[in-house]
């Protein structure tokens, strides 16, 4: 809730500065603030959402929702960077416009940067103590604010000093070329999110999870075996099936207790993971079987 009243606050403030100064790269800040804001509200009702547990209609519960929410942002983002860079083209090539950089605009921009920060410091840590990819996405969404900022004050600061020299004045040029900056920056952020969540919504199994799976279980006493691993995310939640072969004359209660403890020793490194585990008997080897037989 502090973020969607942060973003408010920095969008507002950016679009009457932007509008004021006829700075494109404030105006694609004030965007890009606007885009924080539909996200920081999106993830603040996705996470309700995700956070219900399961029922009979949503069996591994409702954290996909995380990660459509994520997807959406991303799209979102990347329809704002068109708009950026077809302005930004058409300010470059066609139609110059006559900018008003005052204290105001450098003001806007570090107070942007000084918000944006400590908004970042916060979502990051509640992402990684929730392990929610969705609170991970809105601090991104700041983070790529703060290295936006900054390059909107170098443009700006360039603008400023082709009116101080004015034998440089294609420096002005530097607040176009900034939201070009801007735009490209935010690309490369948004396409890296969307396809994080796009591989959680096609269950793609995180990498080398289940390589370090599959060698504590096999290192665990009693376990001759782990094979058949599936894994499957679902907003902050992960899913961990496997299969083991054990020994196959002892006791339900022993098998029980061991596959206990393979749980709590996947838990160890994936502490968020609901895992399952499939027992089978030890196969036995053919020498073995031929011994038995001679003997009876």
């Amino acid at each position: 809730m502090s973020s969607i009243i942060a973003a408010v606050a920095l969008t507002c403030l950016k679009v009457v500065v932007g509008l004021t100064t006829g700075s494109l790269g404030i105006l694609a800040e004030a965007a890009h603030s606007g885009l924080d804001l539909v996200a920081a509200t999106m993830t603040w009702l996705a996470v309700r959402i995700s956070d219900k547990p399961a029922d009979k209609n949503h069996l591994y519960g409702h954290g996909k929702v995380e990660n459509l929410c994520a997807l959406f942002e991303t799209l979102l983002l990347l329809g704002t960077c068109a708009w950026i860079i077809y302005e930004a083209i058409h300010r470059l090539f066609i139609h110059e416009t006559d900018l008003k950089v005052n204290v105001l605009a450098f003001g806007v921009m570090l107070t942007s940067i000084l918000v944006d920060l400590s908004r970042f410091r916060v979502l990051d840590r509640a992402a990684r103590k929730y392990h929610s990819q969705a609170l991970e996405a809105d601090a991104l969404h700041f983070r790529t604010d703060i290295w936006s900022s900054g390059v909107v004050i170098w443009g700006l600061f360039f603008v400023k000093l082709s009116e101080w020299l004015p034998e440089y004045k294609f420096l002005r040029l530097a607040d176009s070329v900034a939201a070009l900056l801007v735009a490209t920056l935010v690309i490369w952020v948004s396409l890296r999110l969307g396809l994080r969540a796009t591989q959680t919504l096609l269950d793609v199994a995180p990498l080398g999870v289940e390589r370090r799976i599959i060698q504590a279980v096999e290192a665990i006493p009693g376990v001759t075996d782990c094979h058949h691993v599936r894994l499957r995310s679902s907003g902050p939640q992960l899913f961990i099936d496997i299969h083991v072969s054990i020994d196959g004359n002892q006791s339900l209660k022993d098998a029980h207790d061991l596959t206990e403890e393979i749980e709590r020793t996947i838990q160890q490194f994936l502490p968020n993971a609901d895992v399952t585990v499939h027992p089978e008997p030890t196969p036995r080897e053919k020498g073995s079987n031929q011994s038995e037989e001679g003997g009876r």
